[in-house]
């Protein structure tokens, strides 16, 4: 059964606020995403997926975080995986994992958190063991497949891999209890002796990274900027339909409604630009990523960086723009525009949330040192 985006959209916002507060596993809205056919956007026709262009799947990302941005964040992160696995894995993985996420609709859940080393992999006379604890595993909760890094033999680059999520030997920590982005799964996960077969390897510590690997840095980093600018879009809207529905102009105001009010004005003004140019620059360094991916093993370091670069500018934008109109939100909704029941706070709890994912002055030092000393990304960090 497939439903129309339009419907699905609708049907995700009028749950969105009280889903929030209660946070926990929104299986039923995951079924709904699963049942409108999201899950097969980015997978390759010749296994049986639509292969949609990046830059539609962003965009539609973009439209699910304007009304929920926890489950655009899933849906996002489940093609993310599938990203992984085109970028890293060969011909035999691809068909292997792919027709059987299309055939049997299986989500895919996130374990590749760089900075946590904890997740060990060990060789044995059986072959490849994992045990430890992987944190921030995004959508783990209902998938069946996930994407892993783990350390092999203390190799400084990690082992990337492909596990069943239901194996008894996967275990979900529920210890996700943020202020927002509530309903994103991202739990931690442990690993006790789960056997890892040597097909399932994407990446062997000892392979050194090609510009074309560490693209995926870049799919990862652009799932941000759009769930980003999509929150702000949502703030925008909410905002908006207030003012011309409920919001009332200040006593010292000449204006009989809200929306002739012109410091409203000004701060909407404000949020459109600020908005305009990120969805610029997103769609734009979609459009960046779309052409270094389609190079494939032939992309250079220096396209690679320029994608690189590209991404990054969207990102700060993404980031300002999101922080500022849910924060512009109560500036034009209003005192009675904090009641509790229309759950506008969720906008700027999601996105500060999110926007700490890494520092904002990290990102513009990397822009500064390209635009200043020529100096591409490092694209084995967060770029």
């Amino acid at each position: 059964m497939n439903i129309p985006l339009d419907s699905l959209l609708a049907r995700l916002k009028a749950t969105a606020v009280e889903r929030d507060a209660r946070g926990g596993h929104a299986a039923e809205e995951k079924a709904l995403l699963r049942q409108a056919g999201l899950l097969n956007l980015s997978i390759p026709r010749v296994f049986g997926g639509e292969e949609r262009p990046w830059p539609e799947i962003y965009a539609l990302v973009r439209r699910v975080a304007a009304v929920d941005s926890a489950l655009a964040h899933v849906l996002a992160f489940h093609h993310l995986q599938v990203a992984t696995v085109l970028i890293y894995g060969n011909d035999e993985q691809h068909e292997r994992l792919l027709r059987q996420t299309v055939e049997r609709q299986l989500w895919w859940g996130n374990g590749m958190n760089p900075l946590d080393r904890r997740l060990l992999a060990r060789r044995g006379q059986d072959g490849l063991r994992l045990d430890g604890v992987k944190s921030f595993c995004s959508g783990i909760v209902g998938s069946q497949l996930m994407t892993l890094s783990a350390v092999l033999d203390d190799a400084a680059q990690p082992l990337l891999a492909v596990v069943y999520t239901e194996h008894p030997g996967v275990r979900i920590v529920d210890d996700w209890d943020p202020i927002g982005q509530r309903q994103t799964d991202s739990n931690s996960v442990s690993f006790a002796q789960v056997p890892l077969a040597e097909r399932d390897v994407l990446r062997a510590p000892e392979v050194t990274p090609t510009p074309f690997h560490t693209l995926r840095n870049c799919f990862a980093q652009l799932v941000l900027v759009n769930l980003y600018l999509g929150i702000a879009e949502g703030a925008f809207a909410e905002a908006r339909q207030y003012a011309h529905t409920q919001a009332r102009p200040w006593l010292a105001s000449p204006a009989e409604h809200a929306t002739d009010d012109l410091f409203t004005q000004n701060r909407f003004g404000e949020m459109h630009v600020q908005i305009a140019a990120a969805r610029a620059l997103a769609d734009r360094a979609a459009d960046k990523v779309a052409a270094a991916y389609a190079r494939g093993p032939a992309l250079t370091a220096f396209e690679r960086a320029e994608a690189a670069v590209a991404v990054a500018e969207a990102k700060v934008l993404a980031h300002r723009a999101g922080l500022f109109a849910s924060q512009e939100l109560f500036e034009v909704v209003g005192a009675r525009g904090t009641k509790a029941a229309l759950g506008f706070d969720r906008f700027w709890r999601n996105v500060r949330t999110h926007t700490l994912h890494d520092p904002i002055d990290y990102k513009l030092n990397m822009l500064g040192r390209w635009a200043l000393k020529d100096e591409a990304p490092d694209p084995l960090n967060y770029s």
